[in-house]
């Protein structure tokens, strides 16, 4: 097949926080050395943005709470918007649950203190950012997914830009009347931006053969949004939770965060590390709204929104190389995350701006090494010095939240390191063990009352997610033999456990069940991706402008 050619100067894949940032940013340096070179102008329009969402923010989740720094240095008038919808945190506390009680810590540990923090919706921000590029001139293709990098012929280890997903076709992979084949866009320079477990940055690392100290470690966060009665939790209040429901050896927490218009942010975060096949973060979040604390907040109120995303938690030593020939990452994708702060969005910003400097240079100077002084800058400078000091957080928690803790206060007294330099990690799925080694008595399915707890069915209502029927399926199981003959016997089938959004389901009875895919339910979390334990699903962008739309997440 013939793909449409267009050439560009660089092509940003993902329009969330990052790569929006990389775009504002090298618009401004453009204008600037417009300004200084009019004799060898550059044209904004060649600066490429693609968003797989049916528009920018639209796949864009977080708990939120934000720290404004790399936002201020990104635009410094933001706090001048009227567009942008922000809330100044109020209050903060720290809760120790157990099944009855909520024990507020007598102090707020340092990480977690947010006051001249904001209270945001990523979502929103990712649509004041994207209208604040566009005015500046930046191209921005939504509802456009890149499916593949393109490499160099006769230098095969750089990458020459990316080929985005045909559209029109059906099921069986055949033409459709409204067919188009995708566009090979063409640049010295792509950033892939695409947030946690971007699908080009995994075929990029395995084709380049390229691997952090560190696995990738990741967690699932699932968050609901609630209406509440006028006066029962103040914006801006932040309250976050350890324990209950996780059990002691689980890695994660919750949070109820108060926004504008009697609504509140509810979630939990649950690592993606665990032993027991048959876990299940939804159920989870689920139990964790039946806490006689959080039901007495919620009661009344009704539920608005709903959405799921993993979370990169491994740190430093995960971060996989963030630049060679012709590419950079930047944000989730490039583990950009402080999991003792449960901050990333900022990192994502100063990630980006770093980037289009690092662009600029390699563009303007025609000078493509210039790319590898992003990796410096993001390992010597703010991102690098605030991750470098936590370093080892989340490793600290192998052993359970009570060894996790004492870790944790151990690391602060020694500046991120601990009892050991250096942390080693083991990837979340191969944690998991066999049925044969869990107990015999399987965990109690939770049961929903639909009207304070939900199935995964029902919350996907509220999530907004869909997809055109008849297309390509985007979850690729390699064997399906091994689901229905192996891990079903070995495992029980994880997957109808950890997905968010019932997009695998086991039908039939006894010997005669098999698993059947519902890929139009899927939120694009990309759990399936790497936490099956045979590692037979991958992940691939459905036909763009399919998936959630988290309005006001």
């Amino acid at each position: 097949m013939q793909h449409p050619e267009m050439q560009a100067d660089i092509v940003i894949v993902g329009a969330g926080p990052a790569g929006l940032a990389c775009a504002l940013r090298l618009a401004e340096l453009y204008d600037r050395h417009n300004r200084e070179h009019p004799d060898r102008p550059l044209q904004k329009e060649n600066i490429l943005v693609l968003e797989k969402g049916r528009e920018p923010g639209a796949h864009l989740l977080s708990g939120a709470v934000m720290d404004p720094a790399a936002w201020r240095r990104l635009v410094p008038d933001f706090e001048q918007s009227q567009e942008l919808a922000f809330t100044p945190v109020a209050d903060d506390a720290v809760f120790a649950l157990t099944a009855r009680r909520a024990w507020p810590l007598p102090l707020t540990p340092p990480p977690l203190r947010n006051h001249d923090n904001f209270v945001i919706s990523v979502n929103r921000l990712g649509q004041w950012l994207a209208a604040r590029a566009e005015a500046a001139g930046v191209t921005i293709f939504p509802a456009t997914a890149a499916v593949e990098p393109l490499w160099h012929r006769d230098q095969p280890q750089k990458m020459r830009g990316v080929r985005t997903g045909d559209k029109g076709l059906d099921r069986d992979g055949k033409q459709k009347s409204n067919f188009e084949p995708g566009y090979d866009l063409l640049a010295p320079v792509t950033v892939l931006a695409e947030g946690s477990r971007g699908s080009l940055t995994r075929q990029l690392l395995e084709t380049l053969k390229l691997a952090s100290v560190n696995p990738p470690l990741y967690s699932l966060g699932v968050k609901e949004i609630w209406e509440l009665p006028a006066g029962r939790f103040p914006a801006g209040r932040v309250w976050h939770t350890l324990g209950w429901p996780l059990p002691p050896s689980q890695y994660g927490g919750g949070w109820i965060y108060g926004l504008p218009g009697n609504r509140v942010s509810i979630g939990l975060v649950t690592a993606l590390e665990y032993a027991d096949p048959r876990t299940d973060p939804h159920a989870y979040f689920q139990r964790f709204k039946t806490h006689p604390r959080v039901r007495a907040l919620l009661q009344g109120g009704e539920l608005r929104r709903y959405g799921a995303k993993t979370i990169p938690i491994g740190g430093w030593d995960s971060m996989p190389p963030l630049a060679g020939q012709g590419w950079m990452i930047a944000g989730d994708g490039a583990g950009l995350l402080n999991s003792q702060r449960l901050k990333g969005i900022h990192l994502a910003l100063e990630s980006g701006r770093l980037a289009a400097e690092a662009a600029y240079q390699a563009i303007a100077l025609s000078e493509p090494r210039r790319l590898l002084e992003y990796a410096e800058a993001v390992r010597s400078g703010v991102i690098g010095r605030e991750l470098y000091a936590v370093r080892n957080f989340h490793q600290g928690f192998e052993r359970g939240l009570l060894a996790g803790l004492a870790h944790a206060g151990l690391q602060m007294l020694t500046r991120g390191r601990g009892l050991r330099r250096r942390y080693p990690a083991v990837a979340g799925h191969l944690r998991m063990r066999p049925l044969a080694e869990m107990p015999a008595a399987p965990p109690a399915p939770f049961q929903p009352d639909g009207k304070l707890t939900f199935d995964k069915l029902a919350d996907l209502y509220y999530s907004g997610t869909r997809h055109e029927e008849n297309q390509p399926p985007h979850l690729q199981v390699r064997d399906p033999g091994i689901c229905t003959f192996r891990c079903s016997h070995e495992y029980g089938n994880p997957c109808q456990f950890f997905c968010p959004a019932a997009v695998y389901e086991l039908i039939g009875e006894g010997g005669e069940r098999r698993l059947q895919l519902h890929p139009s339910n899927c939120v694009h979390c990309k759990t399936c991706d790497f936490m099956d334990p045979y590692g037979i699903i991958t992940w691939v962008p459905p036909e763009g402008g399919g998936g959630p739309n988290y309005e006001g997440m």
